[in-house]
């Protein structure tokens, strides 16, 4: 019997190519919303860090003019904190996209695999009927030459 060829391989190939580059493209998108997750991080802790200074020259008693400065330091931070914050929004909904053609590219390749499995399968199995078949044909035709031998 021939070999087993399955006429979707090049199909399979190609999914699975896509795959591992969809993969690739999901992992440097999650990637950058870690890194924004750092720096928003690294921001709040700045923040929280300059209103602690802030709180403690006040009980102490400052100027008007220092304290409008801490105010609008702080203003300024809020502001940044809002600007890296919509980016980490932006950033996770791309790593979301990207998350969800990489599933969808699993399922595809994942059905092609299937259908490769069953088709492998099949196949065996007719071996394994020819094969048998050859066996029985064989042991008749040796039963039949003993006999008239």
């Amino acid at each position: 019997m021939k070999k087993f060829k399955f006429s979707l391989d090049t199909v399979l190939s190609y999914k699975q190519q896509v795959l591992e580059a969809l993969q690739g493209e999901h992992a440097l998108a999650l990637a950058d919303v870690r890194a924004q997750e750092a720096v928003l991080d690294a921001l709040w802790r700045q923040y929280r860090a300059y209103n602690e200074e802030y709180r403690k020259e006040a009980e102490l008693g400052l100027p008007i003019t220092e304290a409008l400065m801490y105010q609008n330091g702080l203003r300024a931070g809020e502001q940044e904190i809002q600007r890296e914050t919509r980016r980490l929004e932006e950033l996770q909904a791309v790593e979301e996209k990207k998350r969800e053609a990489v599933v969808e590219a699993k399922k595809e390749t994942s059905s092609i695999e299937k259908l490769k499995e069953k088709k492998l399968d099949a196949y065996q199995k007719a071996v394994a009927k020819s094969e048998e078949l050859f066996i029985e044909e064989f042991v008749s035709t040796a039963r039949v030459n003993a006999a008239n031998g």
